[in-house]
C-alpha cells in the first residue's frame, strides 16, 4: 500500500468517525428536545386555569325544577378526569370522540328519568323530550334547561355543525341538528357515554 492510499484510508476513517459522532449527538439532542417538550406539554395540560362562575338550573332526581344557582365551573387536569371516567367516556367528553351508532347504553332506553352529565352530574335532559330518531344515538328535542348546556361551532371533518357541551364542566355531549320533531324542530344527538341516567322512582 503506497503513501497516497494510506492517506486516503486515514481520511475516510476520520470522516466516518465524525459522521458517527455527529449522528449520535444529533440523536441525543433530539431525545432531549422531545422529552423537554413532552414535559412542558404535560405540565401545561395539568395546570388548570382558575374556575369561573356560571348559572345552572338545579333539578332533583325526580325531575323537579329547583332554584337557579351561580356555581364555579369544574376544571380538572386530564389525569384527574381519567381517574373518574372510563377510557371511552374520557375520549368522548374531553376529546370530542363519538361512540358507534347503536352501541351506547341509552339509545334504545325507554325508561322515565333524568339524564345527567357523566362528569359533573349537571342535569341535562329529561326523558319526556327523548324521541326515536333512527340514528342509533339518544336524541332529545330540547335540553332540560338551556342554561345547563352551551353550543359551539364545530367545523371538524369538513362539516359545519353545532357541538353541545355541559355548561358547568365543558364536557362534550354531542351535536344539535335542525331535523327534529315539533315543537322545537331540533335533534340533540347525544353520546350515551356523556350521560348518567337517573330513573324516576
Amino acid at each position: 500500500m503506497d503513501d497516497d492510499e494510506r492517506s486516503r484510508q486515514k481520511t475516510t476513517t476520520t470522516l466516518s468517525r465524525r459522521k458517527f459522532l455527529g449522528a449520535s449527538a444529533a440523536a441525543a439532542a433530539g431525545v432531549w428536545i422531545w422529552s423537554t417538550r413532552g414535559s412542558r406539554t404535560v405540565e401545561a395540560k395539568d395546570s388548570a386555569p382558575p374556575p369561573k362562575e356560571v348559572r345552572i338550573v338545579m333539578f332533583s332526581d325526580t325531575g323537579q325544577r329547583l332554584q337557579t344557582e351561580t356555581v364555579p365551573t369544574i376544571v380538572k387536569s386530564d389525569a384527574e378526569w381519567r381517574q373518574h371516567l372510563t377510557p371511552d367516556a374520557f375520549a368522548v367528553t374531553h376529546h370530542a370522540d363519538t361512540e358507534r351508532a347503536s352501541s351506547g347504553q341509552y339509545w334504545n332506553d325507554h325508561d322515565k328519568g333524568l339524564y345527567r352529565c357523566i362528569c359533573c352530574d349537571t342535569a341535562l335532559f329529561n326523558s319526556d323530550t327523548k324521541f326515536e330518531s333512527g340514528t342509533g344515538w339518544p336524541s332529545f328535542w330540547q335540553p332540560i334547561a338551556k342554561e345547563n348546556v352551551h353550543e359551539i361551532s364545530d367545523n371538524s371533518w369538513g362539516m359545519g355543525r353545532i357541538a353541545v357541551a355541559c355548561r358547568r364542566c365543558d364536557a362534550h355531549l354531542g351535536h344539535v341538528f335542525d331535523d327534529g320533531p315539533r315543537p322545537t324542530g331540533l335533534r340533540y344527538c347525544m353520546n350515551s357515554l356523556s350521560l348518567r341516567f337517573v330513573k324516576f322512582a
